[in-house]
């Protein structure tokens, strides 16, 4: 086999790690990757904003919103407009949203960077570059992207955004 035939399948099998884990996510949970970091990240401050959400896992603000609509549907999450600024909306788990939450397997980001995190320096680096220039000579380096693993559109809007680019 030829060494881009090698660093091809190997690319395949990384989506597809990412594809099996999403779909244990939902199959054990209900939820996809993405609704769970929102809800890690809801869990980790009582009280924050949709806002601050987006900024934390870089997700668009519409993408965020969406995730919120479907897991405040689920009443997982429940959202509280201030009394002296009725433009903030805080965001807090509910009781079954937290029950979910500590039964939800770890994400796979999450076991990701443990097992980065315990690469040298010079590892951590070069795989960095490595994948930097992967995505560069597959003319993907100008995507915008999250640090969130998960396969597949997070919205429809989304979907639109990923061909329009």
């Amino acid at each position: 086999m030829q060494k881009y035939d090698e660093l091809l399948v190997s690319l395949r099998k990384v989506i597809r790690a990412i594809d099996l884990h999403s779909k244990q996510l939902n199959k054990t949970s209900g939820l996809t990757g993405p609704q769970l970091l929102i809800m890690h990240e809801v869990a980790q401050t009582d009280g924050i904003t949709a806002s601050r959400i987006a900024q934390n896992v870089n997700l668009s603000p519409a993408t965020v919103t969406n995730i919120l609509d479907r897991i405040e549907s689920r009443e997982l999450v429940t959202r509280v407009r201030s009394q002296m600024d009725k433009r903030r909306v805080s965001l807090y788990l509910t009781d079954k949203g937290q029950a979910l939450l500590e039964k939800a397997p770890q994400p796979l980001q999450e076991h990701f960077i443990e097992k980065f995190n315990t690469l040298e320096e010079w590892e951590q680096s070069l795989l960095l570059s490595s994948m930097q220039r992967i995505a560069a000579m597959m003319d993907a380096d100008k995507i915008d992207a999250s640090p969130l693993l998960a396969v597949g559109a997070l919205t429809s809007a989304e979907e639109a955004k990923q061909i329009d680019t």
